[in-house]
């Protein structure tokens, strides 16, 4: 198992930068795809970023292309997401979570089933 554990959130203002840091204990970190979704009231889950356990593959969701930047350290058992030009629409709780399936072929899930550990979440509040 994988536990993790999100910092990082808060308020700011509309064009304005935020980072999320997940730091996650457990012996298959450097095995696990990571990613970060995030959940607005009444709004499912969804996926905002992945990445590969060799960090060599990322997937973003088309709203936060060219935004949001995903990033891990397989030494330190982290993974950040760095926010820019952030918008009153990307005001969410995120969750950082844990693929346990060992994936050494490729490939990366998007839907918030196929993780197995996750987070308590951060809160993100953009003003407009």
């Amino acid at each position: 198992q994988v536990q993790l554990e999100e910092s990082g959130g808060g308020l700011v203002q509309a064009g304005g930068s935020l980072r999320l840091s997940c730091a996650a204990s457990g012996r298959t970190f450097s095995r696990n795809n990571m990613a970060w979704f995030r959940q607005a009231p009444g709004k499912e889950r969804e996926i905002v970023a992945g990445i590969r356990w060799s960090g060599g593959a990322t997937y973003y969701g088309d709203s936060v292309k060219g935004r949001f930047t995903i990033s891990r350290d397989n030494d330190k058992n982290t993974v950040d997401l760095q926010m820019n030009s952030l918008k009153p629409e990307d005001t969410a709780v995120y969750y950082c979570a844990a693929d346990l399936t060992w994936r050494p072929l490729g490939g990366m899930a998007t839907s918030a089933n196929d993780y197995d550990s996750w987070g308590q979440g951060t809160q993100v509040t953009v003003s407009s």
